[in-house]
């Protein structure tokens, strides 16, 4: 499916009907990631909806800058799109740094946030170097530059002998984005903000879910989402890495479960 949002056209999949739930993907990844919730989550009652950010899969990629309100502001273009006024949203990696920005300035739009394996503190300033150059060698190299060492930080150690086609499966949904996008998300990750000192401020049912072997969002972060938004839950996914949600289905899934029912049930 198509929508025309904030002068790009957003390609997303909505997914059975009932109470909504929108997740948004992780860098650098797409729409693709969400398979085993869309697969899952209506046979529970949910309505699953998972776009494509600007500059992803089969969403516009036109040239930047792009930022997390641009991101963000997307994102309520599909919303009212889709006539929902409000929805439980969750965010994967730089997916949770479009959900903060989602709180900040459109918290009325959001009955419940689930951050997954992602973090509330910014980039360091050696982070931010290596963003600003693997965003000029993206665009002159190709995707392949930012596919090859993201496909080993993605999942837990050991992964590319115990799971060689998911890591086939997922090089390639990185290797199909477009260099614009690429570039556009290293940089908005690059100039994001800092929401560490800001947590207890959101009033928002929340669920923390992360992996014990994350190697890009240590479960530390999540635990730190937790402690700082009142009343949040952590779960954290036993054995995965960064993608927990394909590393281990079962587990992830019956933490989201979890919180969309707690959520739905108020």
């Amino acid at each position: 499916m198509q929508a025309f949002s904030n002068g790009i056209m957003m390609s997303y999949d909505d997914t059975g009907a009932g109470n909504p739930v929108l997740l948004i993907h992780g860098f650098p990844l797409c729409r693709k990631m969400w398979r085993p919730q869309v697969n899952k989550l209506p046979l529970a009652g949910f309505r699953v909806i998972t776009p494509d950010l600007r500059g992803f899969g089969e969403s516009d990629a036109p040239e930047g800058p792009y930022s997390m309100d641009i991101f963000a502001d997307d994102l309520i273009g599909l919303l009212d799109h889709l006539e929902l006024e409000k929805v439980v949203i969750g965010g994967m990696s730089m997916g949770g740094y479009v959900l903060f920005n989602l709180l900040e300035r459109y918290p009325n739009r959001v009955c419940g946030a689930a951050f997954i394996t992602t973090r509330a503190t910014p980039d360091d300033e050696a982070a931010k170097a290596r963003r600003l150059l693997l965003a000029a060698e993206v665009r002159k190299f190709g995707p392949q530059v930012v596919a090859d060492p993201f496909a080993t930080v993605l999942f837990a150690p050991g992964a590319e002998t115990e799971r060689p086609k998911l890591i086939e499966e997922v090089y390639g949904w990185m290797a199909g984005n477009d260099s614009r996008g690429l570039a556009g998300g290293l940089l908005a990750m690059r100039e994001r903000k800092d929401y560490s000192q800001l947590l207890a401020s959101f009033n928002v049912p929340a669920v923390a879910i992360g992996a014990e072997l994350d190697q890009a969002a240590p479960p530390a972060t999540s635990t730190a989402i937790a402690a700082g938004i009142p009343g949040c839950r952590l779960c954290i996914v036993p054995g995965a890495g960064h993608l927990a949600n394909l590393e281990d289905v079962k587990a992830f899934n019956n933490c989201l479960l979890e919180f969309l029912g707690s959520v739905y049930q108020q």
